[in-house]
């Protein structure tokens, strides 16, 4: 399962809310690649694929496909307005370690 902060919701309605292309959720995958061997990757989905999960949260939906789920169960994804880096942020216990900026993992 993963779990959306209530930040998280409302940055992901107001994305879908203010789209000009149509969207009904976020579609989350993880990728080879950052600073530690995966990366997340973010982006509005306007339905789900046949090997989606498809999560609902507060309202919202979560597109997650099949091989980025196994990475991502029990991660609860958070929006945070920081001077630094304002964005989402993923608490995953999956990660052995992250990179300092948080969207790269093992």
């Amino acid at each position: 399962m993963i779990d959306l902060t209530d930040s998280a919701v409302n940055a992901i309605k107001s994305a879908i809310s203010s789209s000009t292309h149509p969207a009904s959720g976020m579609r989350i995958m993880v990728e080879a690649g950052g600073c530690n061997g995966f990366k997340y990757r973010l982006g509005l989905a306007e339905e789900a694929k046949p090997y989606d999960t498809v999560i609902e949260c507060g309202g919202v939906k979560v597109f997650v496909d099949d091989k980025s789920h196994e990475h991502l169960v029990g991660t609860t994804i958070d929006f945070v307005m920081a001077l630094e880096s304002p964005g989402f942020t993923f608490h995953n216990p999956n990660a052995t370690s992250s990179c300092s900026c948080g969207k790269s993992f093992s």
